[in-house]
């Protein structure tokens, strides 16, 4: 792709996508420019009848029967063995339950307790902040003299990985600036100081090839609601590599982590595979949702999907390059797509209200505190025409001032 790509020459790349067919396989509304899946993701159409049928047929006549009759009991494995698939996990690694903030702090007590007689988490203060707000939550509730310490930057990763480091819990692509780490090498180089890895795929997920089996990781989570396309508040999914399975236990030790949850045994015993890392009965609903959700991606080859993801970037680089210095847009993610997972984010004065205006032209993408707007690439759907399109209405707002209308200062309780 180049600056100067024409409508005609965006409309010509949508017609020979390999992956041009996925689109009509989504629920999506007319007059709207969906950047935003990196944050939700868009309506499967099979979904809508899927859960329409749980409730009338599942629910509504079979009753308490379709625990058994429709399999309901099984949907935290079934949708993590589908998830596994995607992040180059072997059957029986992965299994979806609970949201990711409850399944980082079950596999981060696991991993301490792993890894005794060290107490350094090590993660980056630019993080998504729930994770290391969890962090500091298991840190105080062990004790122990652990503690949360933080890079300012990713060069400082690889010199805090000393012999009182315990766990390297990062985020695989970062949430506010696309910035991707070398997940291989990176765990490689914890691994050689004795040092536990937890990868959150929050934003890679269902976004790019991953392959936790070949770079070793041991732990990893990730949630079902932005391109998995689960839904909103989807079940989240974990990864614990087979080595560690069995070995401990983790805190949350409800009854569906039983190794016999129907025998209603008074002591808790522990599965030895990845369900221990169940807790709760799972909400069915949901999980039916990004059960169907999942299926989707069956015949998805993940290597079009990050090639087309980082066209879609490149192309809406190249698009605000034209505009950008003008009003003071400054791109804070890496131009290197392999430095970059599939989100375009700019900081930027007004940057809130500059995105109000965007959603109010039909451009939805979000905005981060303190002045970061992010456009989410989503390969699946999105269209070559549509980001050049979107980048246009970008640049007509920052000219009119458009932005500057009152009913655009006003800040929803969700950014």
């Amino acid at each position: 792709m180049h600056s100067t790509i024409t409508k005609i020459d965006a409309e010509q790349a949508d017609f020979t996508d390999p992956l041009r067919s996925y689109r009509d396989r989504f629920d999506l509304p007319d007059g709207v420019l969906y950047l935003d899946g990196n944050s939700l993701g868009a309506l499967p159409k099979t979904v809508r009848q899927r859960v329409a049928k749980t409730i009338s047929e599942e629910w509504g006549e079979q009753l308490i029967r379709s625990w058994n009759t429709a399999d309901w009991v099984h949907l935290p494995q079934r949708v993590g063995r589908k998830i596994a698939n995607l992040i180059g996990a072997g059957d029986g690694s992965v299994v979806t339950a609970d949201s990711t903030s409850i399944n980082l702090f079950k596999v981060l007590s696991a991993a301490l307790d792993l890894n005794p007689g060290r107490s350094k988490i090590i993660s980056e203060r630019d993080n998504f902040p729930t994770d290391l707000y969890i962090a500091q939550g298991v840190a105080k509730q062990i004790g122990k003299g652990h503690r949360l310490v933080l890079s300012d930057a990713p060069s400082d990763i690889p010199d805090m990985l000393d012999e009182d480091a315990a766990v390297l819990m990062l985020t695989h692509v970062n949430y506010r600036n696309g910035y991707r780490h070398d997940m291989a090498a990176l765990t490689k180089m914890a691994h050689d100081k004795g040092i536990l890895v937890i990868w959150d795929l929050c934003h890679t997920a269902g976004a790019m090839p991953v392959d936790l089996t070949g770079a070793g990781a041991d732990f990893a989570i990730g949630c079902g609601y932005k391109y998995l396309n689960g839904g909103p508040g989807a079940p989240a999914f974990l990864y614990v590599n087979p080595r560690h399975m069995g070995g401990f236990r983790q805190p949350l030790s409800g009854w569906f982590g039983h190794r016999a949850p129907f025998d209603f045994d008074p002591s808790y015993a522990p599965s030895s595979n990845i369900e221990q890392y169940l807790c709760g009965t799972p909400p069915v609903l949901a999980m039916v949702a990004m059960d169907e959700a999942m299926s989707l991606w069956d015949d998805v080859d993940m290597t079009a999907v990050r090639a087309k993801s980082v066209t879609l970037c490149d192309l809406f680089i190249q698009e605000v390059d034209s505009f950008a210095d003008e009003f003071g847009l400054k791109l804070v993610t890496p131009r290197d797509a392999d430095r970059r997972g599939s989100q375009v984010s700019y900081s930027c004065d007004n940057g809130y209200a500059i995105m109000q205006a965007l959603i109010a032209r039909g451009v939805v993408g979000d905005f981060r505190a303190p002045d970061i707007i992010r456009f989410g690439m989503t390969p699946l759907y999105l269209k070559f025409a549509e980001v050049k399109q979107a980048a246009a209405i970008l640049r007509d707002i920052l000219e009119t001032r458009a932005w500057d209308a009152p009913e655009f200062q006003v800040r929803g309780a969700v950014t």
